[in-house]
């Protein structure tokens, strides 16, 4: 990407929000668009048949992206969001009675809390909270507290948007699988950033967005181990996902269609297939090596420009990290400079991050602060970028200190 903000060379670190796309992946949509745009699994004409296969072969390259053991583990949804509202929804007309509970965590995007009360509201349950250490770590040993013969599901972020800390996830499903106790794995931080198999993690079920991970917008995924797939009932209802409609009762299809009301969007799920071949190019372990030395050199960067001043305070500084770096701003007498003029400054001189809660408002108050001032990294930043961001970010505390 070569564009000029304020006519400065852009150096885009708000990957966390959403990703840069290869032009394997926009040459991949625009050929889908030009030669294969047909509806799938319903003609028997040739370019139907064609389609068909096209989005097909896109999950089986999910499945074998993620570590699934079939295809008919991967269900195409809108994104997290929308795999997690399906989850709940799902999940909860099945498993989830009055006075039961389901264990999220303090670090959870929005997307992973909201759902899960609104199932709480429905089913009069009650939604329970995984707590911080002081080093804003998760603090594992308070799940085995927390669980009770009334816990239905536990659901987690692999990856904190805010924060970048790693949540040790394989841990946390031995510890509920010991209870009996599915777990959702949220891996729209993760799976852009290192490799994520579910079989190793043992996780029931795990979603994530297509446009983190270089991918387009507007498609994500809904793992589910086969056998829960199967329990579970469908959260839409529509053309798709039926196998005979009648007055009397309908009936519906095998997986994953059940879960896949409507006419899905075939031509992002090619551009979709596009992009994980891209990564799987790379190389994952690839990926994380590259993008932890850019997080520990932008860490220690950012320690140097400690002074007199001001400070700046890295949250979870100790904890290991995928993709993110938050931090906060503080002048000479201590009071916190607001994360929203950094981040206009930053702007100005065409350095591209996030300010604000980041879609997860608890953990934002738990820190005591309006906001943070967010760096994500994604494969394609570099050294160059970093270099920019410390002089951008100089400029701004010379003004605001």
């Amino acid at each position: 990407m070569q564009e000029t903000v304020y006519g400065k060379p852009l150096v885009y670190l708000d990957n966390a929000a959403t990703s840069q796309k290869p032009k394997a992946v926009l040459d991949g949509i625009v050929y889908a668009y030009e030669h294969l745009n047909a509806n799938i699994h319903r003609g028997v004409h040739h370019l139907s048949q064609v389609a068909t296969q096209e989005h097909e072969a896109a999950r089986a390259k999910v499945a074998a992206f993620i570590g699934a053991r079939s295809a008919n583990e991967v269900v195409f949804t809108k994104g997290t969001t929308d795999s997690i509202n399906t989850l709940a929804f799902s999940f909860g007309e099945y498993a989830v009675q009055e006075g039961d509970n389901i264990i999220v965590s303090a670090l959870e995007h929005h997307s992973n809390i909201v759902p899960w009360q609104m199932l709480c509201q429905r089913k009069k349950a009650h939604l329970r909270v995984i707590p911080l250490k002081e080093d804003l770590s998760l603090n594992v040993e308070a799940l085995e507290a927390l669980m009770d013969e009334h816990t239905r599901i536990v659901s987690v972020a692999q990856v904190s948007n805010v924060l970048g800390v790693i949540n040790p996830v394989k841990e946390i499903v031995e510890m509920a699988h010991s209870q009996g106790v599915p777990v959702c794995v949220d891996a729209a931080q993760s799976v852009p950033h290192m490799k994520v198999d579910v079989q190793e993690l043992g996780c029931d079920f795990l979603v994530f967005s297509a446009h983190k991970m270089y991918g387009p917008t507007g498609i994500g995924v809904l793992y589910g181990k086969e056998e829960w797939l199967e329990k579970l009932p469908p959260a839409e209802g529509g053309g798709e996902m039926i196998e005979h409609v009648r007055w009397e009762n309908t009936t519906y299809n095998t997986l994953p269609y059940k879960f896949e009301a409507g006419t899905p969007d075939f031509n992002c799920s090619y551009g979709l297939g596009k992009a994980i071949e891209y990564v799987q190019a790379i190389g994952m372990k690839k990926v994380e090596e590259h993008e932890r030395n850019l997080i520990v050199e932008t860490q220690e960067a950012m320690r140097q420009m400690n002074r007199s001043g001001c400070r700046l305070q890295i949250y979870a500084e100790e904890q290991e990290k995928a993709g993110v770096i938050s931090f906060n701003v503080y002048n000479k007498e201590g009071v916190l400079i607001h994360p929203y003029d950094i981040g206009v400054l930053l702007d100005r001189q065409g350095v591209a991050i996030r300010t604000g809660h980041h879609c997860a408002e608890p953990l934002i108050d738990l820190l005591e602060v309006p906001g943070t001032i967010r760096v994500s990294f994604a494969l394609y930043n570099e050294e160059g970028d970093i270099q920019a961001f410390v002089k951008a970010l100089e400029k701004a505390l010379a003004m605001l200190c």
